[in-house]
């Protein structure tokens, strides 16, 4: 039986593929795509609008280099989760993200992904592209757009 993550595809070639467990789902060791996430976390924007420079604090809890960012914002725009003109970007949809059900707390040693404040219990907030955290309790709330 061949090794799932097994780099190797059937016609030879190299699969660029995520690598996946044997119960199909993406390798929990593995980093989220951040251009996906990124998309993902502006597709939960709750404000109507938000200057580019507030959506850019977003996406830098994700990633920092400029060209990351942009590549972001401009994937967003183009699967139409916002739009963008005059320095002013708005969702599309009416996402939001779910304290309930998309946020889990977890104890450990962490450093908010947005300040870089040490804490001892991390927000996370589930995506489908992967989890992204850890936040503290004031950040989360700003990622999310709750303040």
């Amino acid at each position: 039986m061949a090794d799932e993550r097994d780099a190797t595809a059937r016609d030879g070639t190299a699969d660029d593929s995520d690598p996946v467990t044997s119960d199909g789902g993406a390798d929990p060791d593995s980093e989220p795509d951040p251009v996906e996430v990124g998309v993902e976390l502006l597709s939960k924007l709750e404000h109507p609008e938000l200057t580019v420079a507030e959506a850019v604090d977003r996406i830098e809890t994700v990633t920092t280099p400029p060209a990351t960012t942009r590549k972001i914002l401009d994937e967003a725009e183009k699967r139409g989760v916002i739009d963008r003109e005059d320095g002013i970007v708005k969702p599309t949809r009416g996402g939001y993200v779910s304290f309930q059900s998309e946020v889990v707390t977890k104890e450990g040693d962490f450093s908010c992904r947005r300040c870089g404040a040490s804490i001892s219990t991390g927000h996370f907030i589930k995506l489908d592209a992967g989890e992204h955290g850890p936040f503290g309790p004031e950040c989360i709330r700003k990622v999310t757009g709750r303040d």
